[in-house]
């Protein structure tokens, strides 16, 4: 079957072109090919003739893949596929929380001579499906690895200049994207768990300056924000404090969506922070929100500052010695109540009245006996490195010294006359302490058991590390200027909340629902009358995915030229 071209010429001389579908049949009796026209479609200058050839070809379409049309003959010809689903997807819920119509909005009657939606998209959906520099993503993904709708007319400038559109507008973005998805989602908003995390560049030098104030707060030079200095080194999170370092936090729901992050300088205390997040989060209207973090946030002023206004906290508490929670609460008897297999609480209060300070100590026995083996086999390994070292000719050994300041080793060993040997004391100290861990709040509503479980969920915000770091590569930066490392971090806690709806929609990993989502290809193909955009019918795990996220599969054919 195949669409015949039928011409007539008319009596003015002028010719006409009519277009059948014919079909070419075999005839036995006569032994020869004969031509049957099955349709007269109309004349070849008619549109409504040529619409509706479009329209059959499209329904044809549907049931035929790249590969099965290209071998049909040799005047179809596949150019190229590209993975589709996954940046179809992230458009679709992209659209979906609105984010397309806020950064419009924002960008309101502004002249910027692009589009500036379209760049934001193409970066977060870059970090998302294939994560690299601006400009890998600019001169290969966009061009090579990915076809994404509007993003054909940008120039690599115009990247650039999103990131700052993007940074300068940061605040009323982040507030109304968080609205939308709380809404949209009906998200609880009425716990807020906060930590933050450090991320370290390959650089030899921190930037020159102090640059604190102008990094936290902010001024306004020039109608942008001046930023100084962030780079710096302070306490590293992963290891890497001979390397300047910025450092992150991030706000997130029960759920793991991402309400709002803070870029601050390398050298910033984490219990510094906290007075920043809670101005920040003050205008919000988060109703009754309950402020979760870790040891590192716990200070006086901090717990004054998060419970000015009838404000709530649910804190852990670090136990240094001599201080109230290793004499009093860890000291105080009482009985155990289990929660769940891996949990048991009990419950201690101090003071009277309404300066009583509520304490609630978990054990996990699972995690005491994870404890207690790998503090059994340090043990053996320090015996066994005493017993090498009584070998030793007298002197200073620099063994004996790598020993002592080691992190893995070093907490139980101690001096004495004759050398070094186990500090039993500290290895008493260090058994009870398996598997427990210690919470304050000031909410008396909450119970032990729900202060215990509250904590626990902080894990929500080490999940957003992970997906961070891991999945989108939230490092390494290939960014020196403060402000544009500012908004490669918005970039990425962008894709985070794209990634976080997906997971949640789908109850799975981002990652396999990627590798699903990709099945779905994008095909270009050359034909004798034109070229053929076609999408590739979803596989079951694609079409599962595309149900779980409630979206509709992409239109068989998405362009015919």
């Amino acid at each position: 079957m195949y669409l015949r071209e039928s011409k007539q010429r008319r009596a003015d001389g002028s010719v006409v072109t009519y277009l059948q579908l014919a079909e070419n049949s075999w005839n036995a009796e006569k032994r020869r090919a004969e031509t049957r026209i099955l349709c007269n479609c109309g004349r070849a200058d008619d549109e409504a003739v040529v619409e509706r050839l479009r329209r059959l070809a499209k329904s044809i379409l549907r049931r035929c893949s790249p590969a099965e049309i290209v071998a049909t003959g040799p005047e179809w010809r596949l150019v190229c596929a590209w993975p589709y689903g996954d940046v179809y997807v992230l458009q679709a819920l992209w659209q979906r929380l609105g984010i397309d119509q806020i950064l419009n909005t924002q960008a309101g009657a502004r002249r910027l001579g692009f589009d500036v939606e379209r760049a934001l998209f193409a970066m977060v959906a870059n970090r998302a499906c294939a994560p690299a520099s601006k400009l890998y993503c600019y001169e290969q993904w966009l061009k090579e690895d990915a076809r994404i709708r509007g993003t054909e007319a940008l120039a690599l400038q115009h990247l650039y200049r999103a990131m700052d559109f993007l940074e300068a507008n940061k605040e009323p973005i982040e507030r109304e994207i968080f609205f939308r998805v709380a809404d949209l989602l009906s998200l609880d908003v009425e716990v807020i768990f906060y930590d933050t995390t450090s991320l370290h560049f390959e650089i030899d030098e921190q930037d020159q300056g102090a640059g604190d104030d102008d990094l936290v707060h902010g001024s306004r030079a020039a109608g942008r924000k001046a930023y100084a200095a962030p780079r710096k080194r302070g306490h590293s999170k992963n290891g890497r404090g001979d390397a300047p370092q910025i450092v992150i936090g991030l706000a997130v729901t029960r759920e793991g969506f991402p309400v709002r992050h803070w870029v601050f300088p390398g050298n910033t205390v984490d219990v510094s922070t906290v007075a920043k997040v809670k101005e920040d989060l003050k205008g919000w209207q988060l109703t009754r929100c309950l402020f979760v973090g870790d040891a590192g946030m716990v200070s006086a002023a901090n717990f004054q500052t998060l419970a000015r206004g009838g404000g709530k906290y649910l804190m852990a508490m670090p136990v240094r010695a001599g201080d109230e929670v290793a004499k009093e609460v860890l000291a105080r008897p009482g009985r155990y109540r289990s929660v769940a297999d891996n949990l048991q609480v009990k419950e201690v209060s101090l003071g009277e009245g309404t300066r009583a300070r509520r304490y609630a100590v978990c054990f996990n026995p699972q995690e005491a006996a994870r404890q207690k083996a790998h503090r059994e086999q340090l043990l053996r390994e320090i015996e066994a490195e005493l017993e090498s070292l009584r070998h030793v000719a007298e002197g200073h050994s620099k063994r004996e010294c790598a020993l002592r300041s080691s992190p893995r080793y070093g907490r139980y060993l101690k001096q004495t006359p004759a050398g070094l040997a186990i500090d039993r004391q500290a290895i008493t100290a260090a058994e009870r302490l398996d598997g427990k861990f210690v919470v304050h709040s000031n909410d008396d509503t909450l119970s032990a058991a729900d202060m215990a479980l509250g904590y626990k969920q902080l894990q929500r915000v080490e999940q957003a590390w992970r997906s961070m770091k891991s999945g989108l590569n939230l490092r390494p930066v290939f960014h020196w200027a403060p402000h544009r490392i500012h908004a490669h971090v918005a970039i990425t806690v962008l894709a985070l909340l794209l990634e976080r709806v997906a997971e949640h929609a789908c109850a799975d990993t981002w990652r396999n629902i990627r590798d699903d989502l990709k099945q779905i290809q994008l095909a270009q193909l050359f034909s004798p009358n034109g070229t053929v955009w076609q999408v590739t019918e979803p596989t079951p795990e694609a079409a599962k995915r595309l149900k779980s996220l409630q979206i509709k599969p992409p239109a068989p054919v998405l362009r015919l030229d």
